[in-house]
């Protein structure tokens, strides 16, 4: 929250409503903040009503996905937070099909009511999409051997439930390395197929140059990512922003780069000891902060 710089009399946009926590403390700073904030589960609804009744007009809640951003009535911010993954809430809700710690329908969409489950995902799609959402979001080593066991079991019934999917993704997979033991086996898959089934990556690169474009100048736009892929977009996203080479092998003219903001620090910003220690979920945690000028 240092990073959003908050201060009275300010506008923000929180992309990534989840449980409320980010708009909350904005809100709480002076009482002339108002938040808009973006959430495409339609359980954000009811997290959102205690704080829509505590703040009334300063707090706007749009049931969208952040990726339409975009669409939103003309109004600019002062700084704007991506917190990007799951939601504390998502996870730990048994029947939304996020993780297999307990069993339940293989859904994963973040808006249940919209899109195609898991499951269905799994049983229809094509040999090429789910070798992107196995190998490439997933980033699964052994990618071949889950491919082709989901591919196997259709119609079995094996990929319509958590526990039944995880375990034939361990076994796809096999005896793990050591330094990998703590991982379980199917862990990289489930991740995959959530990014692939709710079109994730696509949704942060249409949303972060729409929130920049909503940024008054010296607006900061500050995002949380949780995995090497959405960090990836949002490294570059920034460094195309500054003006700066987006990665290695880029070897555009610096004339044909254009400058728009500030790189507040160069790199990713990892969560501190007490920060770890108070929620061990952000270990993977990068955040990366950017000024408009």
């Amino acid at each position: 929250m240092q990073r959003m710089e908050p201060a009275a009399g300010e506008r923000y946009l929180d992309a990534t409503f989840g449980g409320g926590g980010h708009t909350r403390a904005l809100l709480e700073v002076d009482t002339s903040v108002e938040v808009t904030a973006f959430d495409r589960d339609p359980e954000a609804l009811l997290r959102a009503r205690p704080i829509q009744e505590a703040y009334g007009e300063r707090f706007q809640l749009h049931s969208k996905n952040f990726s339409e951003i975009a669409s939103l009535a003309p109004k600019t911010f002062h700084a704007v937070l991506f917190d990007f993954g799951l939601s504390s809430f998502q996870l730990d809700s048994a029947g939304r099909g996020f993780s297999f710690r307990e069993d339940a329908a293989l859904d994963m969409r973040m808006n249940p009511e919209v899109g195609t489950s898991a499951a269905d995902f799994l049983e229809c799609a094509s040999e090429e999409a789910l070798i992107r959402a196995v190998r490439n979001y997933g980033e699964e080593k052994r990618w071949r051997r889950v491919v082709a066991a989901i591919i196997e079991a259709r119609g079995s019934g094996n990929l319509q439930r958590t526990h039944r999917f995880a375990q034939l993704v361990s076994e796809a997979v096999g005896p793990q390395p050591y330094r990998r033991q703590l991982r379980h086996p199917a862990t990289r898959t489930f991740q995959g197929i959530r990014i692939e089934v709710n079109d994730e990556l696509n949704a942060i690169e249409q949303a972060l140059p729409a929130a920049f474009d909503r940024l008054i100048s010296g607006g900061r736009l500050v995002a949380i990512s949780f995995h090497s892929l959405e960090d990836r977009i949002v490294k570059r996203f920034c460094r195309r922003m500054a003006g700066r080479p987006e990665h290695a092998r880029d070897s555009s003219h610096q004339d044909e780069r254009q400058v728009r903001a500030k790189l507040t620090v160069t790199a990713a910003i990892k969560p501190t000891a007490k920060e770890l220690a108070a929620n061990p979920r952000s270990r993977s945690a990068r955040m990366r902060v950017i000024r408009k000028i």
